[in-house]
């Protein structure tokens, strides 16, 4: 399960009235390989695909690739908001190490790169 905080569906939804999402377009939480940690977290509204997990949140469809469930399940995404800029993040309880700079993440499975040691 993955899940939106109210203010990041608040701003979730305020993209979707922005672009004129229709239906069955939802927050996709993905990851893709990158980053020093191995992984990198992709956000993005997109259409549903069959074989998608479905998670409602305050009204928003998270949709999570079956690939991707494995690294995210249990996640919760944030939106904040500070003096040094504003952006959504991931609170990720399957994580086992990051970069420095919090871009990127790895998972106990997995082996490190970049010759990082967790």
């Amino acid at each position: 399960m993955v899940i939106l905080t109210d203010i990041a569906a608040a701003k979730v939804r305020e993209f979707m009235n922005g672009q004129s999402a229709g239906d069955g377009v939802g927050l996709r939480v993905g990851v893709r390989g990158g980053g020093c940690s191995g992984f990198q977290y992709a956000l993005a509204l997109d259409e549903r695909h069959d074989d998608d997990h479905i998670f409602e949140a305050s009204g928003i469809s998270v949709l999570v690739d079956p690939a991707s469930l494995r690294y995210v399940d249990g996640s919760t995404v944030d939106f904040t908001e500070s003096f040094q800029g504003s952006g959504f993040e991931v609170s990720n309880p399957n994580v086992v190490a990051s970069c420095g700079c919090g871009s990127s993440f790895r998972v106990a499975d997995e082996e490190p790169s970049c010759g990082s040691v967790a």
